[in-house]
């Protein structure tokens, strides 16, 4: 097989992106100058994300290395494409403007776990260069630290279990909002990417959560589901909750940079929310253990590493591109999809550091998105949309409301992302 760092580029983008965007706001204006010279050392700490794309002889995508500088922007309207020359054939550039740091990567190379280091260490770097301080953060990667004994691994069909499962999730149907999604991809006059933050003091969630046998994610896993249960019609029987899991620690890689994920489904009867938080949670909870089970989710590994095996049986771009759209696990008939999805990258020390950034939270496509991120003594909320509505989002704010639970809502903001340019031939 290749690297897995390459299989998601074959995906089509004419309607979604496959980037990720990471906005992080810090507590001045940005030196773009200061920020660019720290990125560009930064960079050293991460030379596989350091690459370009080439076609091999049987026209499959290769990473090579890229010694060309990681492009420093100032944001705007239309941002270069990852991969063009505009950002020296990288798969990863930053934008800024104002307060704000934009940081934009190929969704093939990471996913949260993967990004967020790199990210971390380009904000130190852009501290130390910008006030000439070394902000106590040991739990940052710093550019001259060395890679972690696992960090460039990746799975492989004989490092998953062979165990049968301890489980087997079984759908129970829950609505799929399809409306929205045809709405948000094909109608110009609806559709408008778009996210809100929500900021809550730790101080206000963590007790109620402890109280209520819960966890950051399986808290707001039931919010959505109490938040889509004011909001759709009653002849939606089940709402359905998804969260992605990153079984990197289960299969002897703790550090991998790279994205391998399954996804947890928890349906919610309507008549289930109206039980307490504690026994919601309680559920919530133990779905999240059994289907986070190794037993289980290597299976769904298993399923994505071998239609890798199979896309690399293709022989030509175009060819593989098209075998991707139509056997993609992910997208077809048997994929099981939620009516939302909340995810939690998990509680992120960035020590000192943090007293000079005000927030940063992740943007992806997607639409009753939710990715959750912590810093200091706050949880962010980025709440993304296709659309243009306030439906949803009032009514997660009347949920959190009823919780007893204070936040503070900034937006909408459009997503403004990037896409890909790859080599064709």
């Amino acid at each position: 097989m290749h690297s897995l760092d390459t299989y998601r580029l074959y995906a089509d983008e004419k309607t979604f992106s496959f980037a990720v965007r990471v906005r992080v706001v810090m507590k001045e204006k940005v030196d773009i100058h200061a920020l660019d010279r720290a990125v560009n050392r930064a960079i050293r700490r991460y030379p596989y994300f350091a690459v370009k794309v080439r076609l091999d002889d049987d026209g499959a995508y290769i990473l090579v290395p890229n010694v060309s500088p990681v492009a420093v922007i100032t944001s705007s309207k239309v941002l270069p494409k990852l991969g063009s020359r505009e950002v020296n054939e990288h798969l990863a550039f930053v934008d800024c403007k104002g307060r704000n740091i934009f940081f934009n990567i190929s969704h093939s190379l990471c996913g949260g776990k993967g990004f967020m280091p790199w990210v971390m260490t380009n904000v130190y770097e852009y501290v130390r260069e910008r006030y000439g301080t070394e902000p106590f953060a040991p739990g940052i990667n710093k550019w001259d630290s060395e890679l972690l004994p696992t960090e460039t691994m990746e799975p492989s069909p004989e490092t998953l279990t062979d165990e049968p499962p301890i489980y087997e999730y079984k759908s129970k149907k829950p609505v799929v909002m399809i409306g929205d999604y045809m709405n948000g991809m094909y109608n110009p006059f609806a559709r408008h990417p778009n996210y809100r933050i929500f900021a809550i003091k730790q101080a206000d969630l963590l007790p109620f959560i402890k109280n209520n046998d819960s966890s950051v994610a399986s808290f707001f896993l039931i919010a959505m589901a109490k938040t889509m249960d004011k909001v759709l019609p009653p002849k939606n029987k089940v709402i359905g909750g998804e969260i992605a899991h990153n079984p990197r620690e289960s299969l002897g890689i703790p550090d991998a940079h790279v994205d391998i994920l399954s996804h947890v489904h928890i349906d919610y009867e309507r008549e289930m929310l109206g039980q307490s938080i504690e026994k919601l949670g309680t559920m919530t909870r133990g779905q999240i253990i059994l289907q986070t089970d190794p037993s289980v989710s290597h299976g769904q590994l298993r399923r994505q590493l071998g239609f890798y095996e199979e896309l690399d049986k293709i022989k030509g771009i175009a060819e593989k591109r098209r075998y991707y759209a139509a056997h993609d696990p992910s997208s077809g008939k048997e994929a099981q999809h939620g009516t939302y999805i909340v995810n939690y990258t998990g509680n992120v020390d960035w020590g000192e550091l943090a007293d000079y950034v005000d927030s940063y939270v992740i943007i992806v496509e997607g639409h009753l998105l939710l990715e959750i991120t912590s810093l200091a003594d706050k949880i962010f909320v980025s709440f993304m949309q296709l659309i243009d509505t306030d439906k949803y989002v009032d009514a997660f704010r009347s949920v959190l409301d009823e919780m007893g639970i204070p936040c503070v809502v900034k937006g909408p903001y459009n997503k403004n992302m990037t896409k890909h340019l790859l080599p064709v031939k």
